[in-house]
């Protein structure tokens, strides 16, 4: 299901001899320059009533025609599902997701993801892509999401998370100790014979992770990690490919590392943690529209506090 919305314009001065997809881009910059030209090649694009070609030039005075096309999300229906707001104006959405949702329907997923939630509190997030999300986070990654609600907003948000502009900020608790804080700048791609994995391949796409020790335990680490760039499973590949695996990852996790000489209640509580051990805790980011520097903070959820707090007790239960 579509919604076409028609939209006119004149080609000015500054825009005479450029081709026609950089003057739309201009002209209408609500929509993103690959939308534009897709809908050129569509034939949705008339220049004095006549179709051209998106490396065509154009010149002063000719008038545009353009029918754009809003497509609804496609297998996603509205569904009532309490959402944590950390942010609302009429332009964003700022989410704290809890662990265990998924972000986009998928197969096995079809409801009580996300975007499902999302549909139901603002049916208009039907027209944008994906509702719209800009980035996901893993079902069982915890912590913030920001969704636009425009297609202004939207196409800003990606375009400035392309560009690296919106700060994500987390904490991870890992298996072993690293020895200090460091960059992992390694290439992420599809594992080349377990497809539904990601690893560390030649390959793959630029990827580049930050972290630093917040905390050290006996046999594990709290780390504050942040991403330059996003790609799938990033953190849990980057830190599995330095030997430092974010504790409970089910996919990417290894074998569960115990203390010494570790309590009952600390082995229990340690293989009782079922998913991988991360937070997305601090999102910072310039308003698409207002132009205002804006930062938000998610609070550690329950599972996290108490996987902290057990292992402050074993450390302190073996200092000596």
């Amino acid at each position: 299901m579509a919604e076409e919305i028609q939209h006119q314009g004149v080609i000015t001065p500054e825009l005479s001899g450029k081709r026609l997809d950089q003057a739309l881009a201009r002209l209408f910059p609500d929509y993103s320059r690959s939308r534009l030209q897709l809908w050129i090649r569509q034939g949705r694009v008339q220049v004095d009533g006549k179709l051209r070609k998106p490396r065509e030039k154009v010149w002063t005075g000719e008038s545009i025609r353009l029918r754009a096309v809003l497509e609804k999300a496609d297998h996603c229906e509205a569904e009532d599902i309490p959402l944590d707001l950390l942010h609302e104006d009429e332009h964003l959405l700022v989410v704290n997701k809890p662990a265990g949702m998924v972000v986009h329907p998928a197969a096995g997923n079809w409801t009580g993801t996300l975007q499902n939630a999302l549909l139901h509190h603002d049916p208009q997030l039907g027209g944008l892509p994906r509702s719209g999300i800009v980035h996901r986070l893993d079902k069982d990654t915890s912590g913030l999401l920001v969704v636009a609600r425009t297609l202004v907003a939207h196409k800003r948000l990606v375009e400035r998370l392309q560009a690296r502009e919106i700060k994500r900020e987390y904490l991870a608790v890992v298996n072993g100790l690293p020895t200090a804080g460091g960059v992992v700048d390694a290439p992420i791609g599809r594992h080349p014979v377990n497809r539904v994995r990601m690893a560390v391949t030649p390959a793959g796409k630029p990827a580049r992770t930050h972290y630093r020790i917040n905390e050290r335990f006996r046999n594990h680490a709290l780390l504050d990690v942040q991403l330059e760039s996003g790609r799938t499973h990033q953190i849990r590949v980057h830190m599995a490919y330095i030997h430092y695996p974010l504790l409970g990852d089910p996919v990417y996790g290894g074998r569960l590392k115990l203390p010494a000489g570790a309590s009952d209640a600390t082995v229990s509580l340690l293989r009782g943690f079922h998913r991988q051990a991360l937070h997305a805790r601090r999102l910072s980011l310039v308003h698409p529209v207002t132009g205002k520097n804006l930062s938000w903070e998610s609070p550690l959820p329950e599972d996290l506090l108490s996987l902290l707090e057990g292992l402050r007790r074993d450390r302190e239960e073996h200092e000596t």
